[in-house]
C-alpha cells in the first residue's frame, strides 16, 4: 500500500490567497478556519493524531475546506462528490511530498516515493506487476502460512490469559512474511525479544521522516536528530545490500520478488533493474507493507470483537469452509464474509487515511471552488468512505454485508479507495490480501478471542498510518486444544490419542482452582459492574458449600467453551435488550446453536439483572440465555433468578435467590462435603493495621481534569451544575456518548464509618483474603481510601446482612429486633434502603469486625453521565450536567447524599478523577446527514445534557458556513431565571439558526404558552412536529421515565389523528403502540433515567 500519511501537514506549495475572482459569480469560496498572523492554521492541528483534527474539521465545514499554514496552504476534500473528481489523474497527479519525500532519502525512486517522470518507477514497475500476479502469489502461500503459524502458536503458548499487543504482533507478522516472501531472508521476529537492527533501524527512520517536514528550528539544532537518521539509513541499505549480494552470489530457484528483480526484463525499454533500485525497492516492500497490513488485521480484529454477529458469522464461514483441517491456498477464494469483513474494515479504519494530489493547473472543483496548480489536495478517506450520501445514514456502523461482492460491484466509482489511486495504486494488494485472508482465517479456526478490556473502544496512534492504540485481546484455544495439539493440526497432521493423554494448557483460566471442593464455574456479563459484584458474592461464598470455584470471568471467555461435568452459574444483565459488552459473544453463540444436543453434559444456573424502564426487553438476555442452553441440550440445575434494579433490591433478591434456590439445588445436585454455615461475624476478611502509603486504580478508567465546576440553577432550587473536564489524550467522543465516573463515597458517609470502628484518621489497614475479593489485598493502604473508594457504604442491607448482624449483636433485644428485619420487616429496609452502617449505628451492640462489615459491601461502581458537550468545540474535553442528590434519608437517619453527584460536586478546578467514555446507542446521535434529516429533541431537567451537546455541535456547523435541516428541542423545567439551563447559550445558537427552543414551565406554565410539562409543549406544537416527521426526522428523548412515557403518549396520539386527517382510518392503541415500538433505535432513540 502507499504511504502517505502525515505529508498531509507538510506538503509545501506556493502560498494561495483568495482570488479576485473567486468573489465572481459561480465561484464559491472553500471554506476555512479563523486563523492566526503568520501561523495561520497550525493551532488547529492534533500534532498527536492530525486525523482526529482534519476529520473534526471535516464535521464542522463539510465536503472542502482549506488550511492555511506558515508557508503553504492545502484543500482537504472529504465527500464522495469531492473525491471521486480528485481521482481523475487527467487533472490530479501525485507528486511525493512532505513524509513520503523524507523518505526517499532512505529509498530514493523507489516504487512509492518516485515521482512519475523518473525511469526507475516505470522500470520497476513493469518488471514486478508479473511478480504480483495471482499465479505468483499463490505459490508465496506456504511461507505465508509458515510465518501464520509462527503468530499462532505464540499466542496459543501464551495461555487465555495472558495479554496480546494485537498491533505490536500484527506488525511482526507482516514483516516476517514480507521478507520472507520477498528475499528469502529471516527475521525471527517471534523467537526473539528484541527486534532484529534492520527493523528497529526502519521505525527510527519512518518517525523521523515524519518529524522532519514540520521542523521549526535551524538545521545544527537537529545535528543528534540528522546523525541517528543516517546511520538508520545506513543499517537499511547495508541489510538490503547484503541479502542482494548473497543471491547473486548463491543463485537459487525461488520465485520470490527478489528473483523477479534480478531476472526481469522491462518489456518496454529492454532494462533490468539496477542493484539500486532493488536495494531502495526491497526497504520499499518492507516499509510500505508491513504498516498497512498489520493496521488491517489490528483494525479488523477489533471490528469483529465489538461486533459479535460479524464474529460469529466469520468464524461459522471459516469452520464451514475449513473445518479442521488444514488451510489451503485453494480455500483463499472461498471466504466472501472475511472479505467483506476486510473491505469494510478498511472502508471504516483505512491505515493510509489519505491520498494526496495536486492540480495539474487551475481548475474548478465541483464546477465551483476555485483551486491552483500545484496547491496541494487531500483525499480525506476516513471521511469520504462513510459519506452518507453513498453509504447510508448507518455509514458510521461496521456492517460487512454491505461489502459482499455483489452490493461491492454496485459501488459508486472511487467510493472505496483504501490501496490508493490508479497507477499510483498499491502494487502489493493480492499480497496483503491473501496474507490477511490467511491470517485471520487460522486464527477465527483456532481460537476465540475477547478484549482485554471489555470497556475498551477504539483509540489511534498515527504515526505514518493508523493503527489501534493500547489494543489487546486475549485467546483462547477452540475445541479444548492444547499447544502441541494445535501444532499438529496447523502441520497438517494428527495427534494420536494416546499421546495426549497428560497435556493441559499451561495458564489455563479453566484449571480448577487451589482448594477442596466440588468445581463451579462463575461466569457474568456486567456493563456498571453489579453482576459482577453478585458473581464474586457466589465465588466468596463457594467454600462454605464445599465447592472451589475453577473459573470466575466473563461470559465471553465461554464462548464455544462451556464446562461439563460441574455446575455453572450465569449472572448477566440486559441494556436495551442487548447482552452486557463481555457477554456479547457469547450470546451471539448461544442464539446461532443449532445441534439440540451440542451442550449434552452442560449444567447450568441463570440470574438476570434489568430495569423495568425497558419494559419491552426487560431481562431478555439472561432469560434467552436459559432458554437457548436448555435448547442445546443443557441441564437446568434450578429456576432462573431475577432482579430489578430500578428498585433498588439487587443485592437483597440475589442473596434471597441463592439461600432459598441456588445453594439447595445444587446440595441436592452434588451433594455437599460442608456443613452450610450461615456467615458469621467472624467470616470475611483478614485485616491488620499498618502504616505505609499506596494505591491501587481500576483499570477500565483513567485520569481526567477539572477545569471548571459551576452551579448552574438559581438558590434556593435544587442544585445542578456544569462540569468540564479535560479528557485523557486517549479518550475520544461524540455528541451523546456518556462520561463513566468512578466515584468516591461522601466523606461525611465515609466520616460514619470510621467513627462506627473506631477508627484513627490516619489509620492503614492491609486485606488478606483466601477467597476472591475484588478489594486491594496484600498491601497498606489508609483506612479512609478503602472506606471511600473501594466499597459501597450506601448500599442496602441484604437478609443475610441482617441475619449476620443479629448473630453479632450482645443486647437480646437487639438480636430480636434484627431477627425480625431480617424476616417479616425486610420489606421496611428494602423501602427505606437502610445500608448495613444505618443499621451498626441504631444497634451500637452489634460487634462487627471490620474484615466481615468490607464483605458484606459490593465493590464501588461506575456511574454513567450524558456528556453535555460536542466534539467540534473542543474533541479534548468534555462537560457534565448533573443533579446534586441530597435529600433527608429514607431511613430516618440523617441525610441522603448520593455517591457520584456529591462526589462531582465536591471537585474543583485542579482536581482530578477517574473517567471513560462510554459509547452510547448508535442510534443516540445526531443523523449523519445533517442537511436534511430534521431533529427533534425533547428533555426535562438535567436531561438537556446529551441535546446541549448537539446543539453546540449544529452551532459549529452553522457558524462553519453549513446549511443544516432544522432542529426542535423541547425543554422543561420550573421557571425561567431558576432552573432553565444554559439559557442564555441556547438562545445564542437559536439566533444562529442552529435550533429553535420551546419550553415548558411547571410552576409559570402562563409564560410557556400554558405548556407545564414538556409533552404539553411538544403536543403544542404539533402541526411542525407533523411536517417535520413526514419529512423523514429523528426524534431523540432524555429525561426521566415519566418524561418517556409522556412523550410517547403524545407522539402515538398525534400519529392516530395524522391517520385519520389523511388516511380516514382510525387506528387503534394497541397497533399505534406496535408502530412506535417498531422505530425504536431507527426514528427515535432514548435514554431514560429514574
Amino acid at each position: 500500500m502507499p504511504i502517505e500519511w502525515p505529508a498531509i501537514l507538510s506538503l509545501s506549495s506556493t502560498s494561495t490567497s483568495t482570488s479576485p475572482s473567486e468573489t465572481m459569480s459561480g465561484i464559491t469560496p472553500i471554506p476555512e478556519p479563523p486563523g492566526l498572523p503568520f501561523l495561520g492554521h497550525v493551532t488547529e492541528i492534533d500534532r498527536e493524531v492530525p486525523l482526529r483534527s482534519f476529520v473534526s474539521l471535516a464535521d464542522k465545514y463539510g465536503e472542502i475546506y482549506r488550511l492555511r499554514l506558515p508557508g503553504r496552504s492545502i484543500v482537504v476534500g472529504s465527500s464522495h462528490h469531492i473525491v471521486d473528481e480528485l481521482c481523475d489523474e487527467k487533472r490530479f497527479i501525485k507528486v511525493p511530498k512532505g513524509a513520503l519525500h523524507e523518505i526517499r532519502n532512505g529509498v530514493h525512486d523507489g516504487l512509492f516515493t518516485a515521482h512519475i517522470e523518473e525511469p526507475n518507477w516505470g522500470i520497476a514497475h513493469r518488471v514486478l506487476m508479473p511478480a504480483f500476479g495471482p499465479m505468483s502469489i499463490r505459490g508465496m502461500f506456504d511461507e505465508m502460512h509458515e510465518i501464520a503459524t509462527q503468530l499462532a502458536m505464540k499466542w496459543a503458548r501464551y495461555g487465555p490469559q495472558h495479554p496480546i499487543e494485537v498491533s505490536d504482533d500484527f506488525t511482526r507478522l507482516a514483516l516476517d512474511t514480507l521478507a520472507l516472501c520477498s528475499m528469502g531472508y529471516r527475521f525471527n521476529s517471534y523467537y526473539t525479544a528484541d527486534l532484529h537492527p534492520f527493523l528497529a533501524a526502519m521505525g527510527d527512520f519512518l518517525t523521523e521522516s515524519g518529524q522532519r517536514p514540520n521542523r521549526t528550528m535551524p538545521t545544527w539544532f537537529y545535528r543528534n536528530e540528522d546523525a541517528k537518521y543516517f546511520r538508520d539509513i545506513e543499517t537499511l541499505r547495508k541489510t538490503a545490500d547484503e541479502v542482494l549480494q548473497e543471491r547473486k552470489r548463491n543463485p537459487s530457484d525461488r520465485k520470490d520478488l527478489l528473483h523477479a528483480m534480478l531476472s526481469g526484463v522491462d518489456p518496454k525499454t529492454g532494462q533490468h533493474m539496477s542493484d539500486t533500485s532493488i536495494t531502495d525497492n526491497l526497504i520499499t516492500f518492507l516499509i510500505a507493507g508491513h504498516e498497512t497490513t498489520s493496521g488491517l488485521l489490528s483494525f479488523a480484529f477489533y471490528e469483529l470483537l465489538k461486533h459479535p454477529e460479524a464474529y460469529r458469522k466469520a468464524q461459522q464461514e471459516v469452520d464451514t469452509v475449513i473445518g479442521k483441517g488444514p488451510i489451503t491456498v485453494e480455500h483463499m477464494s472461498k471466504l466472501p464474509y472475511i472479505v467483506a469483513v476486510m473491505r469494510e474494515t478498511l472502508r471504516l479504519d483505512a491505515p493510509i487515511s489519505q491520498i494526496s494530489v495536486t492540480p495539474k493547473e487551475d481548475t474548478l472543483l465541483a464546477g465551483q471552488y476555485q483551486v491552483y496548480k500545484d496547491e496541494p489536495m487531500a483525499l480525506l478517506l476516513k471521511k469520504m468512505q462513510v459519506d452518507p450520501a453513498v453509504y447510508g445514514d448507518d455509514a458510521e456502523e461496521f456492517k460487512p454485508e454491505r461489502m459482499l461482492d455483489e452490493p461491492f460491484n454496485k459501488l459508486p466509482k472511487n467510493a472505496w479507495k483504501p490501496f490508493g489511486n490508479g497507477m499510483r495504486g498499491c502494487i502489493g494488494r493480492p499480497f496483503a490480501w491473501q496474507e490477511a485472508t490467511l491470517a485471520i482465517a487460522m486464527l477465527l479456526q483456532n481460537f476465540n478471542f475477547v478484549l482485554d478490556d471489555p470497556s475498551y473502544n477504539l483509540s489511534i496512534k498515527q504515526t505514518l498510518t493508523i493503527k489501534p492504540k493500547g489494543f489487546r485481546m486475549k485467546a483462547t484455544l477452540r475445541d479444548g486444544m492444547t499447544p502441541s495439539q494445535l501444532e499438529h493440526r496447523l502441520a497438517g497432521k494428527e495427534l494420536p490419542t494416546e499421546a495426549l493423554r497428560g497435556l493441559s494448557l499451561n495458564g489455563s483460566a479453566e484449571s480448577t482452582a487451589n482448594g477442596s471442593g466440588k468445581p463451579i464455574t462463575i461466569l457474568y456479563g456486567s456493563n456498571s459492574g453489579t453482576c459482577e459484584s453478585l458473581a464474586q458474592r457466589v465465588a466468596t461464598d463457594a467454600s462454605r458449600h464445599g465447592f472451589s470455584v475453577s473459573k470466575l470471568d466473563i461470559l465471553d471467555t465461554a464462548n464455544g467453551n462451556l464446562p461439563k461435568g460441574q455446575p455453572v452459574i450465569i449472572v448477566t444483565a440486559s441494556y436495551e435488550g442487548q447482552p452486557p459488552d463481555n457477554a456479547a459473544h457469547f450470546v451471539s453463540w448461544v442464539e446461532s446453536i443449532e445441534n439440540k444436543t451440542e451442550l449434552e453434559g452442560v449444567e447450568y444456573v441463570v440470574f438476570g439483572v434489568g430495569h423495568h424502564d425497558w419494559a419491552q426487553t426487560f431481562h431478555r438476555i439472561p432469560k434467552l440465555v436459559d432458554s437457548k442452553l436448555a435448547e442445546a441440550g443443557a441441564t437446568r440445575i434450578a429456576d432462573i433468578g431475577l432482579t430489578d434494579v430500578g428498585k433498588g433490591d439487587a443485592f437483597a433478591d440475589f442473596e434471597t435467590w441463592e439461600d432459598d434456590v441456588f445453594w439447595p439445588a445444587l446440595k441436592k445436585q452434588y451433594g455437599s462435603s460442608k456443613a452450610d454455615n450461615e456467615l458469621s461475624p467472624n467470616v470475611g476478611l483478614k485485616v491488620s493495621i499498618t502504616s505505609p502509603r499506596t494505591s491501587t486504580l481500576r483499570q477500565d478508567v483513567t485520569e481526567g481534569l477539572v477545569l471548571e465546576n459551576r452551579t448552574l440553577t438559581a438558590e434556593g432550587e435544587p442544585v445542578k451544575k456544569h462540569m468540564e473536564l479535560v479528557l485523557p489524550s486517549e479518550e475520544s467522543y461524540r455528541a451523546g456518548d456518556y462520561l463513566a465516573v468512578l466515584p468516591i463515597n461522601p466523606k461525611q458517609t465515609v466520616e460514619r464509618a470510621m467513627r462506627r470502628f473506631h477508627l484513627p484518621w490516619d489509620a492503614h489497614i492491609t486485606i488478606g483474603s483466601d477467597g476472591v475479593t475484588s478489594l486491594p489485598t496484600n498491601t497498606s493502604l489508609p483506612a479512609d481510601s478503602i472506606l471511600g473508594a473501594y466499597v459501597e457504604l450506601g448500599q442496602p442491607a441484604t437478609r443475610r446482612n441482617i441475619t449476620a448482624l443479629a448473630e453479632a449483636a450482645q443486647n437480646p433485644e437487639e438480636k430480636e429486633a434484627l431477627k425480625k428485619l431480617a424476616n417479616e420487616s425486610y420489606d421496611e429496609v428494602s423501602a427505606k434502603r437502610i445500608s448495613v452502617l444505618d443499621l451498626l449505628e441504631k444497634y451500637g451492640s452489634v460487634d462487627l469486625p471490620l474484615g466481615t462489615f468490607l464483605v458484606m459491601l459490593p465493590p464501588m461502581r461506575v456511574r454513567q453521565y450524558s456528556i453535555s458537550s460536542s466534539p467540534l468545540w473542543n474533541a479534548g474535553h468534555v462537560t457534565l450536567t448533573f443533579s446534586v442528590l441530597e435529600a433527608p434519608s429514607r431511613s430516618g437517619q440523617g441525610v441522603h447524599v448520593g455517591v457520584a453527584s456529591s462526589y462531582l460536586a465536591s471537585l474543583a478546578p485542579g482536581d482530578k478523577l477517574h473517567i471513560s467514555v462510554r459509547p452510547s446507542h448508535a442510534a443516540f446521535h445526531l443523523p449523519q446527514d445533517v442537511a436534511n434529516t430534521p431533529v427533534i429533541c425533547v428533555a426535562a431537567g438535567t436531561g438537556l445534557a446529551p441535546f446541549r451537546g448537539f446543539a453546540q455541535e449544529r452551532a459549529a456547523m452553522v457558524a462553519a458556513g453549513r446549511t443544516l435541516a432544522p432542529a426542535l428541542l423541547f425543554f422543561g423545567c420550573r421557571e425561567p431565571g431558576k432552573d432553565d439551563l444554559y439559557a442564555d447559550e441556547l438562545a445564542e445558537w437559536e439566533r444562529a439558526g442552529a435550533i429553535t427552543v420551546r419550553r415548558a414551565y411547571s410552576r409559570k406554565p402562563e409564560l410557556a404558552g400554558g405548556c407545564r410539562y414538556v409533552q404539553d409543549a411538544l403536543r403544542a406544537a404539533e402541526d411542525e412536529v407533523t411536517r417535520l416527521w413526514r419529512e423523514g426526522a429523528k426524534l431523540y428523548v432524555c429525561g426521566s421515565r415519566a418524561v418517556g412515557e409522556g412523550v410517547k403518549d403524545v407522539v402515538v396520539q398525534m400519529i392516530r389523528r395524522e391517520a385519520q386527517r389523511t388516511e380516514g382510518r382510525e387506528v387503534s392503541d394497541e397497533e399505534a403502540a406496535k408502530w412506535w415500538e417498531g422505530l425504536r433505535n431507527t426514528r427515535y432513540a432514548t435514554d431514560v433515567f429514574d
